[in-house]
């Protein structure tokens, strides 16, 4: 409850009660009387109340589910309410108050104590009536801890009877009386509560989105969510429900706003105080998922801690799209402890630990140089990703065509079946390396069948490097001459476009390599002119050669 700008002033209580009761007229007293006529034309009826003029009662006071419950004849109580004219107006409903009233005080015992709820229906100079089932009780404004400045019409109160007055048939009541013993009482638990020594047992009372109410000893603190667990805010309608019995401890009461302050996770040990003890980094331990989430995964430990399970530690799939199409709150799994923060109090576990590495699966069944078929799951500007079985390998835009102007993304696209050829497996950092072109006869290939080390070639200069050019030869393929080979050639006066004969000195088809050499080409041209000269048979003496 709260109590602000309380005004407390002496009054006679007696004047007061007299002033709020005081009959309207002389004739106010309770009477019978017997009806006369019942005029529904001008709804009302005349009732001999046995004085000099009789009164009027109008029709609707004496009707019942919209008839009128009397006859002419039929004698009632009723009370005077006014006059109009000589003539009393006299009230049937006042007097069935009057009359209940009578009652109740007359069977007041004043050995017992009363304690009513009611609503404040009127306001006085005095003070306020309050109505509890139709009886009306005074209460006097020093009684009532309500402010002058709030309206208190309508207000529910809870009331004690301090004074029946069965002569005038009235009765007084105070609000004040019940919260002053209500303080008494809170202060009395507040001390018991602060002075204990171990934590207290209360009753959960309500529970709301911000935490729950805890009935102890008869008043209600509140756990605020974030004081329920040591694992941080959690919602307690996950954890608790009405009725149940907790074990609590007192934060703080502010004796202003009669706010008490309960703690359940400050009644119970904080598991984090003996981590090292309970858990260590690469342990594994059964787990509860209380949560999840499109991020990942909450997990129940027990002892009051919880622990993280991120997506991408659920399965070795990287394609995980949401944790709960591998898991269900509720289900009971065994994860890796793979990260303990001491000094955030966080955990993190892993379940893909503790399943079998699809990598290890793909190399038992395959090798480096088998052919598989799979599905391209996505395309990059570096190359494309094909699953095959659980695991996904990286066919890079150079193993993807001979053509090196050709990318992954310009003749493949998600969901696509391709064939293609293992060249790498890495099974420690789970990479598989694919190839499309491994299958494809290469240019080199096509290009050795008809040519070999030492064949003269001619081709049009196609790159420039600082280690040497490059020529396109036929059918597309490329052979280096390196710098060194160039010669007697200058590398700075020669452009792109100009035809250059070389030898071949190198042919490597698997790998597409081929070099050739200029300067051997020169070397070789003379090798073949000695060759040609040292056959022909017309040359038969050492005189004849030097003359040729």
């Amino acid at each position: 409850m709260k109590f602000e700008d309380i005004e407390i002033e002496d009054v006679d209580f007696g004047a007061m009660l007299e002033e709020s009761f005081k009959k309207e007229d002389s004739g106010s007293d309770l009477v019978d009387g017997t009806i006369v006529s019942i005029n529904e034309d001008d709804n009302q009826a005349i009732i001999d109340i046995g004085r000099k003029n009789e009164a009027f009662i109008s029709l609707d006071q004496l009707k019942e589910d919209g008839q009128v419950a009397f006859k002419e004849g039929d004698t009632i109580p009723v009370v005077i309410t006014g006059y109009r004219g000589e003539r009393p107006i006299v009230s049937y409903e006042m007097a069935k108050k009057r009359a209940a009233m009578n009652e109740f005080v007359a069977e007041y015992d004043d050995s017992q104590e009363y304690i009513i709820d009611g609503v404040i229906t009127k306001k006085n100079k005095g003070g306020f009536i309050v109505d509890c089932d139709g009886l009306e009780f005074f209460m006097p404004r020093t009684l009532s801890y309500i402010s002058n400045k709030t309206n208190p019409i309508g207000k529910k109160v809870k009331a004690l009877i301090v004074k029946v007055d069965k002569e005038s048939g009235s009765v007084v009541v105070s609000r004040k009386e019940l919260i002053e013993r209500e303080r008494g009482k809170t202060e009395e638990i507040i001390k018991t509560i602060s002075e204990a020594t171990e934590p207290i047992t209360g009753t959960v009372k309500k529970i709301t989105s911000y935490g729950m109410f805890v009935d102890v000893g008869g008043i209600d603190g509140l756990v605020h969510y974030s004081e329920i667990s040591h694992k941080g805010p959690v919602n307690p309608a996950k954890y608790y429900s009405e009725g149940d019995e907790v074990k609590v401890t007192m934060l703080d009461y502010d004796k202003k706003k009669r706010h008490l302050s309960l703690s359940i996770k400050a009644a119970n040990p904080n598991p984090w105080d003996k981590i090292d003890d309970i858990i260590e980094v690469g342990d594994t331990i059964a787990v509860t998922v209380s949560n999840i989430e499109p991020y990942g995964v909450f997990v129940d430990l027990g002892e009051d801690l919880e622990a993280f399970l991120h997506v991408s530690e659920i399965s070795w799939d990287k394609n995980v799209k949401h944790p709960k199409d591998y898991l269900n709150v509720g289900d009971e799994i065994n994860v890796e402890i793979i990260e303990i923060d001491k000094e955030n109090k966080r955990l993190r576990v892993s379940l893909k630990n503790l399943l079998p590495k699809p990598i290890e699966a793909f190399r038992n069944n395959n090798s480096i140089g088998s052919v598989i078929k799979g599905v391209v799951t996505s395309v990059t500007d570096f190359g494309a990703f094909v699953k095959v079985g659980e695991v996904e390998g990286l066919l890079h835009n150079q193993e993807c065509s001979w053509d090196k102007s050709i990318k992954c993304k310009d003749i493949l696209k998600k969901g696509d079946e391709v064939e293609v050829k293992v060249i790498d497996i890495d099974t420690q950092n789970s990479k598989v390396s694919l190839s499309k072109k491994a299958l494809e006869e290469s240019p080199a290939e096509a290009f050795a069948k008809n040519h070999k080390v030492g064949d003269i070639v001619e081709g049009t200069l196609k790159d420039k490097k600082d280690f040497g050019v490059f020529i396109s030869l036929e059918n597309g393929v490329d052979a280096l001459i390196r710098s060194e080979d160039l010669y007697p050639l200058n590398a700075e006066e020669l452009e792109k476009g100009q035809t250059i004969q070389a030898v071949l000195v190198f042919i490597d088809a698997k790998k597409d390599r081929i070099r050739a050499s200029v300067r051997r080409l020169e070397r070789q041209k003379e090798r073949d002119a000695v060759a040609q000269y040292s056959d022909d048979s017309s040359l038969n003496s050492l005189s004849d050669i030097i003359k040729k």
